[in-house]
């Protein structure tokens, strides 16, 4: 067993190396072909690398140069730059640009320009310095030289002369090849004509200001070609002043920087985009982490990373070779970025290592730990999916460990160690699975999970069933009542409706079993109409915010009041402010589509949302239910029954009838009577009852009234 993980572990390292062995050829490659000298040097300033482009540049091959300091090559007035540089970049700071003279061979000096970057471990600190060098000789010339346009012209540069007030006067050949505007397109025009629209006016403001205050302006800027194509130019404006001192002429001299751009981009790519896949290494996922944990500390809201590892990976690697494998990862990537929202980060770290880091979750961490199961969830059905690799179907399976952000407490070190201990605990336990490394997380998500699964299995095996809650007029008299789901599980028993309802919300099985709820009720209401005890009954069925968001809900309830023969005037559908309020536009139009097919609709849980007048004029209402949390203390608290009251008031003054739910005890039905509420539902009176039982109790209800009458 030992040598077998020995020999996967110089598998995965002879696959390391050769992927870095060839991401470094491609670097070299770029380097070698870059006419801007590239060099590495360590912390001493030594040179370690030199590009071939220092012999064209300076006369030195790299034999010359490795093992010497970069700064003995600079003249003896500029030779303590480099070193400040480093020091600078040592201690923190980002890409730094020098310019200094740099000796040749043949003991001369040329200008160069120098961009100096750190290249840190993984740990973070910097161990060496990238130095790119280009001459700049002649541009600093044709900059000495700008008061004197005529002989400026002779540059290989795109060269521009306008009059003080921004008129083209002149342009040279130089300028036609890179705008592809001929003199005659320009001369006359304003200089805007080369505006690309990237720059808002604020940079061309402290633009002019610098030309007003040095007389010059030197940077990079984008221009528009006659084409219409956008592209970057390196651009310096002088300021050409008359014998008095004002200014007459401005020369413009710029360069196309496109090819350097790309190189550029190119050099980052390499530094922090992992070749095979374009995703995110590590380095860059480093940076992205700590600013995520510095974002959750200052929003409070959680976050998630997950550690993905591709089970039995190095089987395809065997079986078909490594081109296939790396296919394999490609198309893996895909379909994680596929699988995430366009803010969140998917990198991968190396071999068939992957992570994915979610941003702005819930800020209660149980939430913000279903969410990332979600998303973990998503993840592991698109990665199940068959891979098309050539003429070979390959299926594949990964195993992933969850940590969430932990704030004021996690570094970003942490959360990889979490997150990959939590993804071993996946392998461990049978691989094609997800794992949270919060153990008590980890217990409320599969909870939550296991629920989830096993109320798919009740509704299909029939273990839901529709309790009935009377509700009653002020003399007691029975008038209907609400339909109330319940689950037998196996096991459990009979679970609440409040454990189960938000997980049939959350994973969309509500859909199926509020329209199962519904088929009850109206196949209920057509035999409830041939019995003298309940035919005069209502039934009201609680609508969710998921059902009434479907654009066929009217039509589906509808269609299944007209299938079942069922009087709609006897069905009632509760829906709460907050399903309305989610398109109220919407929302009318489907309340008044129902109410015209002769369908009551009730306010469920009124009082406890937005109850704004306002809307509550335009709603085709035929009830309000005032919630019981305004019920518990109204024969206790002043102001719950105050609320009460007004409610009472403000239905009436509306034509709507008024239900109180959650009527307990009889001080709480006389002060609601006091105020006028007709209508109760509540433990009082009845609790929810077992289809038989409530037909008993309509059948005792109205046995007694048969008497009284």
């Amino acid at each position: 067993m030992k040598m077998s993980l020995a020999i996967d572990d110089a598998t995965e390292r002879a696959l390391f190396e050769r992927k870095l062995q060839e991401s470094e050829s491609r670097y070299r490659l770029l380097a070698d072909n870059c006419s801007d000298m590239i060099a590495c040097i360590d912390l001493e300033g030594r040179y370690l690398y030199v590009s071939p482009a220092s012999y064209p540049l300076f006369g030195q091959t790299d034999c010359e140069l490795i093992g010497r300091r970069a700064s003995d090559f600079a003249h003896p007035e500029e030779r303590d730059l480099l070193p400040a540089v480093i020091r600078d970049i040592v201690g923190g700071s980002g890409v730094r640009t020098l310019t200094f003279r740099r000796a040749c061979k043949d003991g001369s000096y040329r200008w160069v320009e120098s961009r100096a970057q750190g290249v840190r471990d993984m740990a973070g600190r910097v161990t060496q310095i990238i130095l790119t060098a280009r001459d700049i000789s002649e541009r600093r010339k044709i900059e000495e030289e700008l008061r004197i346009a005529a002989t400026a012209f002779e540059a290989q540069q795109g060269l521009v002369i306008s009059a003080a007030d921004g008129t083209i006067l002149k342009v040279n050949k130089a300028f036609t090849e890179i705008t592809g505007y001929a003199a005659a397109d320009v001369v006359g025009q304003r200089a805007s004509v080369l505006k690309s629209g990237r720059h808002n006016d604020a940079f061309f403001r402290a633009m002019w200001d610098e030309i007003g205050k040095t007389g010059t302006w030197r940077g990079e800027i984008w221009n528009r070609r006659k084409s219409g194509d956008v592209f970057p130019e390196y651009l310096i404006i002088t300021a050409v002043r008359g014998p008095a001192g004002d200014v007459t002429h401005y020369v413009g001299a710029f360069t196309d920087i496109t090819e350097h751009k790309a190189a550029e981009r190119e050099i980052e790519r390499l530094a922090f985009y992992d070749p095979l896949t374009r995703l995110p290494n590590r380095r860059l996922l480093h940076d992205r982490l700590e600013q995520a944990l510095a974002g959750a500390a200052r929003s409070n809201r959680e976050g998630a990373l997950m550690f993905i590892d591709l089970d039995n990976f190095k089987t395809i690697n065997d079986t078909l070779g490594h081109d296939k494998g790396d296919e394999l990862l490609c198309q893996v990537a895909e379909r994680l970025q596929a699988s995430v929202r366009r803010t969140d980060t998917v990198a991968r770290l190396g071999g068939d290592e992957f992570v994915v880091m979610l941003e702005d979750l819930s800020c209660g961490r149980t939430e913000a730990a279903h969410q990332a199961r979600a998303v973990a969830d998503k993840i592991l059905a698109a990665l199940r999916k068959p891979h098309q690799i050539g003429t070979y179907e390959w299926e594949s399976t990964p195993s992933i460990g969850i940590s969430l952000f932990k704030q004021g407490r996690a570094s970003v070190e942490d959360l990889l160690r979490e997150a990959d201990l939590a993804m071993y605990t996946a392998k461990n336990e049978g691989r094609n699975g997800v794992r949270f490394f919060d153990p008590e997380m980890q217990s409320t998500v599969l909870a939550r999970t296991t629920l989830a699964t096993e109320l798919h299995d009740a509704v299909e095996r029939g273990q839901l069933e529709v309790f009935y809650q009377p509700q009653v007029d002020r003399d007691g008299a029975l008038t209907g009542a609400e339909a109330l789901l319940r689950w037998h599980h196996p096991v459990r028993g009979l679970v609440p409706p409040d454990e189960f309802i938000p997980i049939a919300e959350e994973t969309a099985l509500i859909l199926p079993i509020g329209q199962w709820v519904l088929e009850m009720a109206c196949a209920r209401l057509v035999l409830w109409a041939d019995q003298e005890a309940t035919r005069h009954l209502t039934l009201s069925v609680n609508v969710s915010a998921c059902q009434f968001r479907q654009s066929d809900f009217v039509r589906q309830v509808i269609g299944t009041v007209e299938r079942h023969g069922a009087d709609p005037g006897k069905l009632k559908l509760e829906l709460t402010e907050s399903v309305l309020l989610d398109d109220i536009n919407d929302a009318i139009a489907k309340m008044r589509d129902m109410k015209a097919h002769g369908l009551s609709i009730s306010l469920d849980d009124f009082g406890t949302g937005y109850s704004s007048l306002a809307y509550l004029r335009s709603l085709p209402l035929s009830e309000l239910k005032i919630d019981r949390s305004f019920v518990t203390d109204v024969h206790t608290d002043p102001q719950a029954a105050a609320i009460a009251k007004t409610i009472v008031f403000l239905g009436q003054s509306l034509g709507l009838s008024v239900i109180a739910e959650g009527v307990e005890t009889q001080s709480q039905r006389d002060v609601l009577h006091s105020t006028g509420c007709a209508d109760f539902q509540g433990y009082l009176f009845s609790r929810p009852l077992p289809l038989a039982d409530f037909e008993n109790y309509a059948r005792h209800c109205h046995g007694i009234s048969s008497k009284d009458g």
